[in-house]
C-alpha cells in the first residue's frame, strides 16, 4: 500500500484566506501489470491523468502530460491559456517516441485549480476524457465533469440508461484524449468557493469499483484527506481493483472574512444543473 499523507496550505485571497488540505494516491490495482496513471497535487493545481495505448505508450502519455503541467505550475501561472500550451507541448512529447506511441496513444486529464486573480477566489475544473471531478457540497455528491465517452454520448441521446451503461461493452471507449490525434482543449467549469467543499479527483479505476454513494460514504467516514483516499483505495482493491486507481481528495475551509466577502454562490442549495449553468462556459484567463 502506498504511503499517504495530508498536505495543507493557507492561501491569502481578497478579504481573507483559504485553508486547503489534500492527499493523493495512485496504485497499479490487482489486474494490471503497470500503472499508466499519473498524478500531480500541489497548490494551485490538482490533476489526474489516465494513459492508454499499450503499456509503454500509456505511461509516456500520462507522464508527459503531468510533467508539462507540473512545470507550468512551478513557473507560477495557471490559466486556460497556459494549460493548453502545456498540453500542446505534452502532445509533442508523446509523438517524439514513435517506437512506443501512435495515433491511438493518449491520456485522459481531469482536475481543478484555484483562481485567485479576481475579486473573489474561484475553482476551475478541467477535463478531457472519462476521469472525473466530484464535488461534495451540503451533504450531496455532484459529478462536475462530463465524461467524454461513447457511453456518455449514448446516455445524453437517450439511447442508454445510466443503469445499462454500467455494463456496456463500450464502457472503456473514450471520445477525447490528450494525444497525437486529438485536440488539447479541455472543458472548463467555474465554481465559487464555499466552506466545507470537498473535491474528489479520480481515474476510472475508482469509479469502476465504487458508486457515487460509496465515494460519499468514505468521505463522510474520513474527515482527513489521507484517511479518505486510503479508505477509498482499499475498498476499490477489495472490490476487484480491475484498473489502475488514482485519487485526490481536496478540502477547502474559507475564513469567515473570505466567506463574508462573497466567496460563494448566491443559492447555497443549488443543484447540479445550477452549478453547470453557473460555470459551464470557458474560464477567462
Amino acid at each position: 500500500m502506498p504511503e499517504v499523507s495530508t498536505h495543507s496550505r493557507t492561501v491569502p485571497v481578497p478579504g481573507g484566506s483559504l485553508d486547503l488540505a489534500w492527499a493523493a494516491v495512485t496504485d497499479t490495482g490487482r489486474r494490471r501489470e503497470v500503472n499508466q496513471d499519473a498524478v500531480f497535487a500541489a497548490y494551485p493545481l490538482f490533476v489526474v491523468a489516465d494513459g492508454m495505448g499499450g503499456h509503454v505508450g500509456g505511461e509516456i502519455a500520462s507522464a508527459s502530460t503531468i510533467d508539462r503541467l507540473k512545470a507550468m505550475t512551478e513557473a507560477g501561472t495557471v490559466t486556460p491559456k497556459t494549460i493548453e500550451k502545456a498540453l500542446a507541448r505534452a502532445v509533442k512529447d508523446i509523438a517524439s517516441h514513435p517506437e512506443a506511441t501512435d495515433d491511438g496513444t493518449g491520456t485522459t486529464l481531469t482536475g481543478v485549480y484555484l483562481d485567485t486573480s479576481g475579486d473573489a477566489p474561484h475553482w476551475v475544473t478541467l477535463n478531457i476524457g472519462d476521469s472525473r471531478v466530484y464535488l461534495v457540497r451540503d451533504g450531496a455528491i455532484i459529478q462536475i465533469t462530463t465524461d467524454h465517452s461513447v457511453v456518455q454520448e449514448l446516455i445524453a441521446s437517450g439511447r442508454l440508461s445510466p443503469e445499462e451503461a454500467e455494463n456496456h461493452p463500450y464502457g472503456n471507449v473514450i471520445t477525447r484524449a490528450v494525444g497525437p490525434s486529438e485536440g488539447v482543449t479541455p472543458d472548463y467549469v467555474r465554481l465559487d468557493v464555499l466552506p466545507g467543499d470537498r473535491f474528489v479527483i479520480c481515474s476510472d479505476g475508482l469509479t469502476k469499483e465504487l458508486t457515487d454513494y460509496g465515494i460519499r460514504h468514505f468521505l463522510d467516514e474520513n474527515p482527513d484527506p489521507a484517511d479518505a483516499v486510503t479508505a477509498m483505495l482499499d475498498a476499490a482493491l477489495e472490490n476487484g481493483g480491475r484498473d489502475n486507481i488514482t485519487i485526490i481528495v481536496l478540502d477547502v475551509e474559507p475564513s469567515a472574512r473570505a466567506a463574508d466577502s462573497g466567496a460563494g454562490i448566491s443559492d447555497a442549495d443549488a443543484d447540479t444543473d445550477d452549478l453547470r449553468d453557473a460555470g459551464s462556459s470557458p474560464a477567462a484567463d
